[in-house]
């Protein structure tokens, strides 16, 4: 029994938090995604991060992808969307917990991960207590409902958007996972506040970067204002890490707008679920 967990700050807002009804909602956005083909290993996703009802049609389509798989390890990156000082944050808990249940920590992988971190970038993690960040727990119920079996959970929270601490941990998580049945998540969504018109051109671009198998790409594309992910530094470092164990292609499955919720197409967030691919044929 874990003792140490850390409590959710956004369950009963963010997303349902009555267990059944949870599980029934996630259930919901899982079965009715429409997936392509996807030829080849699954070795990771993107998906967006924000209220279930909001995202939770577009996140579907990124972890039904992961439906029936049984990875011992999964690592979750996301951005840190309030201040702090420090590049790299993770939780200082034993688990995490959601009205599904309690995900435990991998502890001996975040020790593996940090000595990496030391010799490749001369930093480490820094660890922090009863966080508010929505954006890494929101992803905990589809993993829950999309898995198999149970997984420990390496929680990595990018505060940085800098690309070379983004290479950096994706090489670092490269090396420890080498080896290991785990899957990767990268926690973003797409351009903020802009019309529809102006969100598919700017998704458009983003998507076509992440596509491309490009974090280069994605870093140009937000500093030169032609698209936007607000898990830039989180993605890009699933990216670097996925392409060292092997993945090749990538394959957006869904785009949409906050807009296609509301019906309030003025004023838009965009959504974007993809799977990062390990196939024989690319």
């Amino acid at each position: 029994m874990v003792s140490d967990l850390r409590p959710s700050p956004i369950a009963g807002t963010w997303y349902e938090g009555n267990p059944k009804a949870l599980a029934r909602d996630v259930d919901e956005y899982l079965d009715r995604a429409n997936l392509p083909e996807l030829s080849g290993e699954v070795m990771g996703v993107i998906a967006p991060h924000a209220g279930h009802i909001y995202s939770g049609p577009v996140a579907g389509y990124a972890f039904a992808a992961l439906r029936g798989r049984t990875p011992e390890l999964v690592v979750v990156l996301s951005p840190y969307h309030n201040y702090h000082a420090s590049p790299l944050l993770v939780s200082t808990h034993s688990a995490y917990s959601t009205p599904l249940g309690n995900i435990p920590i991998a502890r001996n992988e975040l020790k593996a991960l940090e000595a990496a971190l030391g010799r490749l970038l001369g930093i480490g993690l820094t660890s922090i207590s009863r966080d508010h960040e929505h954006s890494l727990e929101i992803e905990l119920p589809f993993l829950q409902r999309a898995l198999a079996a149970p997984f420990q959970l390496l929680p990595i929270m990018v505060r940085a958007q800098d690309a070379r601490v983004s290479q950096g941990l994706g090489e670092a998580l490269a090396e420890i996972l080498h080896g290991r049945d785990f899957v990767l998540v990268g926690s973003t969504d797409l351009s903020h506040f802009y019309s529809q018109d102006e969100a598919d051109i700017l998704d458009s671009e983003m998507l076509r970067q992440i596509e491309s198998f490009s974090p280069e790409g994605m870093y140009a594309a937000e500093f030169s204002g032609k698209g936007f992910a607000c898990g830039l530094g989180a993605v890009t470092s699933v990216l670097w890490a996925a392409h060292e164990l092997g993945a090749n292609r990538i394959k957006v499955l869904h785009h949409a707008t906050s807009g296609n919720v509301t019906g309030d197409y003025s004023s838009v967030v965009g959504y974007g679920a993809a799977a990062i691919l390990k196939s024989p044929s690319a």
